[in-house]
């Protein structure tokens, strides 16, 4: 047999996955700049609560979220495993980097993107905007946050700022 019919395409993609609280979630690697351990991170008065500050990555100032709250998750303790993953997003035709706080990163993997079902559209815990779909790792759900949604233009607007902003000298 010969033609389209017996081609079969599968679409895989690359995912970085992390935790927040006990569950499982993954960005797309394409959005994903480099996974840091703990610098210090300075405090910007009057932020957002889910704002904890900017940090100094090579000379360049990145602001850091706590994505447990900014998806309205319980805060957590930092521990050895805290990481914060460099995302890449843009606003206003403007690359910016944006530090998420994670509980853990875990690994990148690779899902099928036929295998990906959309987002629920019943009421969870976080905004269903944020879920680009839920894959399947084994026999665990990985839930894939869209990275584009994850932040208001207004929240982009701060972050933009924030990357304005020059850390104190220590």
């Amino acid at each position: 047999m010969s033609g389209p019919q017996s081609t079969i395409n599968t679409l895989t993609r690359q995912y970085l996955t992390f935790h927040l609280e006990n569950e499982l979630y993954a960005v797309d690697v394409r959005n994903v700049r480099e996974v840091l351990e703990v610098p210090r991170i300075t405090r910007i008065p009057r932020m957002p609560e889910f704002m904890k500050g900017v940090i100094n990555l090579r000379g360049s100032v990145v602001p850091v979220i706590d994505l447990r709250l900014k998806l309205e998750l319980s805060t957590a303790e930092e521990t050895e495993s805290t990481s914060i993953i460099i995302l890449e997003v843009f606003h206003n035709g403007q690359e910016l980097q944006v530090g998420a706080f994670v509980d853990s990163v875990d690994e990148v993997i690779e899902i099928d993107e036929a295998s990906i079902e959309p987002a629920p559209k019943f009421s969870t815990q976080i905004n269903a905007d944020f879920i680009n779909g839920i894959g399947k790792m084994d026999e665990e759900f990985v839930i894939i946050l869209n990275t584009l949604k994850v932040f208001s233009e207004t929240e982009l607007g701060i972050l933009s700022a924030a990357n304005d902003e020059t850390p104190q000298a220590e």
